[in-house]
């Protein structure tokens, strides 16, 4: 059992992937988040990185100090140690031979025949370590005609229909990608849970295995549970497109000082909205007069509310919506979701001292768990290579409490 952070003593409650030993030869989002969920659940998280520049995503954006720490890829890499290894180099390719012979998983994202060339692919590694389970990140399918290709965030986006969403709510014909790196993302919660999954099935057979995890078929999945729309049926019964998702009206509606979100999901909810808009009788007219009417009449139910929203304040707005029981949240900017009362309330935000970059803040792991709490005592996202000299030492042993002596 590991010892607590810098006190020597052991916890309690062992944090839930304890003792799992996880090698991560990843770089920029996809690989890192699945490995930054891993190390924020307890493993022991070793990411190799080339010397000199380490992961590309390290220079994704100014640094506060160090070039080669932007804020993003802090976000990604806490709790983890790192080691610069040149895998073209026969001593260095020794070093991590002897990471991967006692470590429990390999997240990778380089292409297969990178891999053969420099004895890493699964075959060579099975045969120096059965149990241990391959995580391959990829961006195709090894069985499909794409299976070669480079993938990036945008590539994925476009390939899956995405970008064709925003035209769909607007009339803006020109594809647009969505402002986030929401493939790279899903694709790491994905390389996440079939990683965890791998582990429980080598606890219960001792098997190793590989695990493909190819981002445009994740986010096709991803994209497609209500997108694929009417194209699921055959023959098809409507477009593709989830209709609530890209009607044009279901947007934010403006107040007398801001924007606010309101949700009407059943047909009660209708009326509850119109009676605290002060319009009680709206819904009277003969073409709105049944549930199944106004279920037809959902763009223009939309319109009306965006007529009547403006004569409220948000907050008066926000306070009758929660009063009446209907979801509604003030639109707040990028910017200000740091001082959100919620996310202050419940810690979401913490504020550390990196002992070399200085004050910054971290999030918080999104889950909490009974009896295992996770993420508080995770390491400082480390600088390229900072631990090389003490893994080319020790390796595993380099972790607090597992260290002889």
């Amino acid at each position: 059992m590991r010892s607590t952070e810098g006190t020597g003593q052991v916890a309690e409650n062992p944090v839930l992937l304890e003792g799992i030993r996880v090698v991560d030869l990843t770089t920029v989002v996809f690989g890192p988040y699945a490995t930054q969920i891993m190390a924020d659940l307890g493993a022991d998280v070793i990411k190799v990185e080339a010397p000199g520049i380490g992961d590309a995503f390290r220079w994704s954006a100014r640094a506060a100090v160090t070039p080669g720490m932007a804020p993003a890829w802090m976000a990604l890499n806490r709790g983890k140690k790192s080691v610069a290894l040149d895998l073209k180099d026969e001593g260095d390719r020794a070093v991590m031979l002897d990471l991967l012979r006692d470590a429990d998983v390999f997240v990778v994202n380089v292409r297969g025949k990178a891999l053969e060339r420099i004895g890493l692919d699964y075959e060579a590694l099975k045969a120096i370590n059965p149990g241990l389970i391959y995580v391959h990140c990829v961006g195709f399918g090894h069985d499909g005609p794409y299976a070669d290709l480079q993938a990036y965030d945008d590539v994925i986006q476009a390939a899956t229909g995405t970008a064709t969403l925003l035209p769909r709510v607007d009339g803006n014909p020109r594809p647009r990608y969505l402002p986030s790196l929401i493939a790279d993302k899903v694709a790491g919660l994905h390389a996440a849970y079939a990683a965890m999954a791998a582990i429980v099935h080598k606890q219960r057979t001792g098997e190793g295995q590989r695990v493909e995890v190819p981002m445009f078929e994740v986010f096709s999945s991803f994209m497609l549970l209500e997108h694929l729309g009417g194209l699921t049926f055959d023959p098809p019964n409507g477009p593709a497109g989830y209709p609530r998702q890209v009607d044009p009206d279901r947007q934010p509606f403006p107040t007398a000082d801001g924007w606010i979100s309101i949700v009407a999901y059943t047909d009660d909810a209708w009326i509850r909205i119109f009676t605290l808009l002060g319009q009680p009788d709206f819904l009277d007219q003969e073409h709105l007069s049944t549930p199944q009417l106004r279920l037809k009449a959902q763009p223009e139910l939309y319109q009306a509310i965006a007529r009547f929203t403006p004569a409220l304040p948000t907050a008066e707005l926000l306070a009758r919506c929660h009063a009446a029981q209907i979801p509604a949240q003030a639109v707040r900017d990028l910017a200000d979701v740091m001082n959100d009362p919620h996310l202050q309330e419940t810690g979401f935000f913490r504020r550390r001292e990196h002992p070399v970059e200085g004050a910054y803040f971290e999030q918080a792991a999104p889950v909490r768990f009974e009896v295992s709490e996770i993420g508080k005592s995770v390491s400082f996202p480390p600088l390229a290579g900072a631990d090389s000299e003490e893994i080319r030492a020790y390796g595993w042993q380099a972790f607090p409490g597992t260290k002889d002596g």
